[in-house]
């Protein structure tokens, strides 16, 4: 059977950030997690090696497959910021339309830095998020 890798765990997210090789990463990450948490209203807990997500729901595919994840988050990688959001919402890509400079992968939205982005969207976003999922999958464990 199939193990998720990216499972919540109690490492320290400051110790985390503080970790990150550039600067300007590491400072985006703390403004980051300062939005995502004031958006969600939820603590930022670490989700892997990598990933600062904040809530969690649990989601069962027609598959079989099933698993927890956080209901948003983000990862300050070496190549650009990840951001995690919601797969499925469609409106997800109205709100892009006016987030700033991006490129967008299957759950991803990836940003060079916050400053290429209209924070107020940002905050849409992860709001949009975060009911998409709590809609999708009533049952949450957050």
């Amino acid at each position: 059977m199939y193990e998720l890798k990216t499972k919540e765990n109690d490492k320290s997210v400051l110790a985390f950030i503080e970790k990150v090789d550039s600067k300007t990463k590491q400072e985006d990450a703390f403004r980051l997690l300062d939005i995502f948490t004031e958006a969600t209203g939820y603590q930022a807990k670490m989700w892997g090696e990598s990933i600062i997500g904040f809530g969690a729901y649990h989601y069962k595919y027609k598959s079989g497959h099933e698993g927890d994840a956080p209901l948003v988050g983000f990862s300050p990688r070496k190549a650009k910021i990840s951001l995690y959001f919601a797969t499925g919402d469609t409106q997800r890509e109205d709100l892009l339309k006016d987030f700033g400079k991006h490129t967008t992968g299957k759950a991803c939205v990836y940003i060079n830095k916050v400053a290429d982005i209209d924070v107020d969207v940002l905050k849409a976003l992860i709001t949009q998020s975060v009911t998409f999922l709590n809609e999708t999958y009533p049952k949450n464990k957050a």
